[in-house]
């Protein structure tokens, strides 16, 4: 495998790196070259199965950190990146900013226990609102590369309605709308940024969503190829998307589900 990204000193800050599509991802990037910093919220229980992934990342021969934090809290976001400047020298730089938080509500409108207006606005902080603070401070503080990308991850859901994704929908709406704003504000400094529109994939995430069983069926039965998104489908986006030659692809909202949308 060519590991084009090896001799830049190229970095992935990945936010909510620990399972499904964030460390699928890293695990892509670093197949070519590129160092990955993790940011990840797990409970100590889970954290024998969470260490055991970041061994095998570290095992492909790149460098790899690790922060077990809350992303949405802006001390800790200092943090990780003095740490990470501190790590990758006056060479390394972020080539890319991957936002794969999913800590959010599903709760319905009206069964109780009903969604309530701090639900939501918890869910858009971290699925959101959080994007453009580590993008900020991370361009604030000169870590990104001269050719950056910002990717993130949304979902049908911004503009479709399901029971109980009612707080997840308007995060996953507003990630977009911050992403176009970013690709536009910060253009001018060498920073891309997109949304990959990720189809339905099993993943830890999807399987909390109420009546996921039918979810998946369904998304099934749309597949001109008859079978779900996997986790590796949408990382070989996120590597795509890495690429120099996707440098002048800036403010898109890309499907990666072997076309279910289109029917």
């Amino acid at each position: 495998m060519v590991k084009e990204f090896a001799s830049k000193e190229y970095w992935a800050l990945v936010l909510g790196g620990s399972s499904g599509l964030g460390l699928a991802s890293a695990f892509k990037l670093a197949a070519h070259g590129m160092h990955v910093c993790i940011v990840h919220r797990n409970a100590g229980i889970e954290m024998e199965t969470v260490n055991a992934a970041f061994e095998a990342l570290r095992a492909t021969g790149v460098q790899v950190m690790t922060f077990n934090i809350n992303a949405a809290q802006a001390e800790r976001r200092t943090l990780v990146l003095q740490e990470l400047q501190k790590k990758m020298g006056p060479q390394g730089r972020v080539r890319c900013l991957l936002h794969s938080v999913a800590k959010g509500t599903l709760k319905a409108m009206t069964d109780a226990p009903a969604l309530q207006t701090d639900d939501l606005m918890i869910t858009l902080d971290h699925m959101a609102v959080s994007l453009y603070d580590w993008t900020r401070e991370t361009w604030e503080q000169g870590l990104f590369a001269a050719d950056a990308r910002v990717l993130s991850f949304t979902s049908e859901g911004s503009h479709r309605a399901w029971k109980h994704y009612a707080a997840v929908s308007a995060a996953k709406a507003a990630l977009e709308a911050i992403s176009r704003s970013i690709a536009l504000e910060f253009a001018p400094y060498g920073i891309r940024s997109n949304c990959i529109q990720a189809g339905v994939t099993d993943t830890r995430s999807l399987r909390m969503i109420p009546g996921h069983e039918q979810l998946l069926a369904h998304s099934v039965a749309r597949s001109p190829f008859g079978r779900l998104t996997t986790a590796e489908d949408v990382a070989n986006m996120v590597y795509l998307l890495c690429k120099d030659e996707a440098a002048w692809v800036n403010g898109a909202v890309i499907p990666v589900d072997g076309g279910a949308h289109i029917q």
